[in-house]
């Protein structure tokens, strides 16, 4: 799988990555909103704050350290585009579909959940492979909010590929008839699919416009007691 973004260096947070059609600054405000009305954060506060970087990878840095249990920090980046990328500080990666999912109906745009992991699994070590897209709408579809997804995935040792939705003009078809599961919907798929939607999400130059912050949500006060931290390395070890 070549031409991952920034060669996978900082997968596994950008293993998955939500877009949503909307302002960055606006994304992250109503992101905060939604998350400091929860009551399962027992009086957490819930800070926005901009991030002026340079690079895409010092725009990444805001997010660590990664911690299990709780995500604390989860970054909003502007593109070249009208779409919004986001990204969190879990250390498996990032977790896109429940917070795209709530954002494209409170924002009433619409959102997508992009995942590309390479599969490297030998025996009991690497990770299973992933090509996935799911968009998200404002409103109730026949599933949730959902408007379209096509998904080829290593299910634990077995390749499996599923799709739900009215098919885009632009997907091939008859692609998905290909002997081979994971040959069905592949990674230069994935990435030609997205132009057709206005995306470039592995290219480094598709983020931050010269002058635009990126935007950072962190909550602090009293998470999960347990709660571990991680750098990048560590994360990447365990993968």
């Amino acid at each position: 799988m070549k031409g991952l973004l920034l060669e996978d260096r900082w997968a596994p947070v950008t293993s998955e990555i939500g877009f949503l059609e909307t302002d960055a600054e606006h994304a992250a405000r109503a992101y905060a909103a939604w998350q400091a009305g929860l009551p399962v954060l027992r009086g957490v506060a819930v800070e926005v704050r901009p991030v002026m970087a340079g690079s895409l990878e010092q725009a990444l840095s805001a997010l660590l350290p990664l911690t299990d249990s709780e995500t604390q920090r989860h970054l909003f980046i502007p593109t070249r585009s009208p779409w919004t990328a986001f990204v969190e500080n879990g250390w498996r990666g990032t977790d896109a579909t429940g917070p795209m999912r709530y954002m494209a109906r409170t924002l009433g745009c619409r959102v997508l959940r992009v995942v590309a992991v390479p599969n490297t699994l030998r025996g009991d070590k690497g990770r299973y492979g992933a090509v996935s897209l799911a968009m998200y709408g404002p409103h109730q579809t026949e599933w949730l909010n959902y408007i379209r997804a096509v998904n080829v995935v290593n299910d634990g040792g077995r390749w499996v590929f599923d799709q739900f939705g009215e098919p885009f003009s632009f997907e091939k078809l008859e692609q998905y008839q290909a002997r081979r599961v994971r040959d069905r919907f592949t990674f230069d798929m994935l990435r030609e699919y997205l132009h057709h939607l206005g995306l470039s999400p592995f290219e480094e130059s598709f983020y931050l416009p010269p002058g635009t912050p990126a935007w950072l949500v962190e909550k602090t006060g009293p998470l999960v007691v347990a709660r571990k931290q991680y750098t990048l390395a560590e994360a990447r070890e365990d993968l």
